[in-house]
Order: structure tokens, then C-alpha cells, then sequence
């Protein structure tokens, strides 16, 4: 999803309840769950906290939505949670998600993700329509652990598939609008210690297919908002785009992590790409950003 708001500061809270583990069961359980996180503070072979908090920010710069030429720069700083229990999981990369079935090499839940709103600004394609209101997307994902990797230098790495099907809404707070369906199959690889020791490095790329309503909300032009440079249009369902993401998060202090992206989004190909709403084949992302770790837990995550 592509993102667009106002420079805002997000203020949240989470209540969490946790539970001691001894070591014979850390032992047990550590690194069983395909979503073993390779990112963080830890030690490669440390067994996670339970829960920790901190404050996190950053910057991302992103296209208004798929294949739009008009680019946004969007800055936020928030407290952050990271939640790992048994089911109800929050934050390590990952949103939010519940988890019904964790095996060794499956996990199957709930995920749930949303994006920023998007004005209709002067000037551009969208120029006189409705604007693009916040999107808020839950629904079943299971990720499959296909292969994991350690290096007789130091250092591992994990290689999943991921399949996300998600519900989309709508709403601008008032109300809330059904706005279809969200096919997303993803493959990624993470790796930390490799190269540098605390560093790690995550690259992905999955394919989004859509429904009508969904790609109806981003390409559809009807009778009312047709002018002579910009024709009606009726949008289809179908493929929507390929997305490539290239990450890394470096340790800045024992308490403090940085991490930088870019992405490639390419839509040729697209359902939709003879819409006016659709101008580029290719759009490009970049983030970079921090992560504060204030206090975390001493009881740990059984997975």
C-alpha cells in the first residue's frame, strides 16, 4: 500500500500480561517459530523478551498509490510495543497478527495492516476527485518457513513464503466503506551477522492481485469526474503490481537501532495500467529511520 499524511506524531498504549519461562523450556522453544526474529537487539542464539517497549521514528518517501508520478515525504515519531505472545503478536516488522497454528516450519493466523490518505491535489491526474481516505486491511495469512541458513563465520539467515489475503476498508472516521479484496504472495530472506556482526539485511518481493472494488478505489474514473484529458474509466480486477523491498538495520548503541530501505514498485502489466490514473510503470520507495528499546521484560517469548 502507498502511504500519504501530514507530519504527525502516533500516541499509543498497550496493557500486556507476562509469564515466566524456565530455561529447559527456552531451551525447547527458541528459534522453533518460522518467525524467529532476526532483526532486533538480541544475540543470534538469545531467547526474545516477552515484551519490550521503546520509541521509534523516521522518514519514508513513497508515491501517492500504485503508479502515481506524485511523490510524498512522510515523517512520524511514536512510542512503539513489541508484543510476542503465544497468539496475539504485536510489532518486530511484522504489524499486528494472531497466530492459530505455529508448527516448526508454519504459521497461521491473522494480519491486519492499513495505509496513510491521499489528497486529490491541484495539478494532478486526481485533481477534482475524491480524495483517497485512510485504509485499514485484515484478514488470514500463512507463512512457511522454507529453509534456514547459518554461515561457518557467524551469522544466519531464513528464507519464507508468505501468503496474505486481506479484506480492504475505507474511512475517513466517519464512516467505513467496503473496498474488496487484496491477494498478496511474498517471498523473503533474512540474514544477521553475516557481514557485520548485529547488522542484519531483509529483501523480498511478492506480486499484489486485487478485486474490482479494490483497484475500482485507485483507477476507476466514472461519468462525473471525466473531463477531455481525462476520460472515464472502468477499472477490472486483476494483477496490480510486483513489489522488491531491500532493507538494513545496524546497531547504533546497545539500545538504539537504525535502519534504512528502498523499494521498486512495478506495475507494467498492471489490470489496470490503460486507466489516466495510471502514469508510471515503474515507482520507487525509501525509508530511514530509528528505534529506541527503553525497557523490555525478563520473562521471554516461548517461541
Amino acid at each position: 500500500m502507498f502511504l500519504k499524511s501530514n507530519n504527525a506524531i502516533v500516541i499509543g498504549c498497550l496493557l500486556v500480561c507476562a509469564t515466566n519461562v524456565n530455561a529447559e523450556e527456552q531451551n525447547k522453544i527458541k528459534n522453533i517459530s518460522v518467525e524467529r526474529n532476526l532483526n532486533g537487539f538480541e544475540n543470534l542464539n538469545e531467547t526474545l523478551s516477552l515484551w519490550e517497549v521503546g520509541v521509534g521514528g523516521g522518514a519514508i518517501d513513497v508515491p501517492n498509490y500504485p503508479a502515481s508520478s506524485q511523490r510524498n515525504t512522510i515523517t512520524a515519531a511514536a512510542p512503539y510495543v513489541v508484543y510476542r505472545g503465544d497468539i496475539f503478536r504485536v510489532g518486530d516488522g511484522n504489524g499486528v497478527r494472531a497466530v492459530v497454528v505455529d508448527k516448526n516450519n508454519l504459521e497461521a493466523g491473522l494480519s491486519f495492516g492499513g495505509a496513510f490518505s491521499a489528497d486529490s491535489e491541484n495539478g494532478t491526474v486526481r485533481e477534482g476527485m475524491p480524495e483517497l481516505d485512510f485504509l485499514l486491511e485484515i484478514g488470514p495469512q500463512a507463512i512457511y518457513k522454507l529453509k534456514d541458513y547459518k554461515f561457518k563465520n557467524g551469522g544466519n539467515a531464513r528464507l519464507n513464503a508468505r501468503l496474505q489475503v486481506r479484506a480492504a476498508f475505507s474511512t475517513d472516521f466517519s464512516t467505513i466503506d467496503d473496498q474488496g479484496f487484496v491477494l498478496n504472495p511474498v517471498i523473503t530472506y533474512q540474514q544477521r551477522g553475516r557481514l557485520f556482526e548485529g547488522t542484519a539485511l531483509s529483501t523480498s518481493i511478492g506480486m499484489v492481485f486485487a478485486t474490482e472494488r479494490f483497484q475500482d478505489y485507485f483507477y476507476e474514473v466514472s461519468d462525473e469526474f471525466a473531463t477531455d484529458t481525462r476520460p472515464a474509466y472502468n477499472a477490472k480486477s486483476g494483477y496490480l503490481g510486483t513489489r522488491l523491498r531491500l532493507s538494513v538495520s545496524f546497531p547504533i548503541s546497545d539500545s538504539i537501532r537504525g535502519f534504512a530501505g528502498i523499494g521498486a514498485q512495478i506495475h507494467s502489466g498492471a489490470a489496470n495500467e490503460n486507466s489516466p490514473l495510471y502514469e508510471k510503470d515503474i515507482t520507487y520507495s525509501a525509508s530511514l529511520g530509528f528505534v529506541w528499546r527503553l525497557y523490555k521484560s525478563e520473562s521471554k517469548a516461548h517461541w
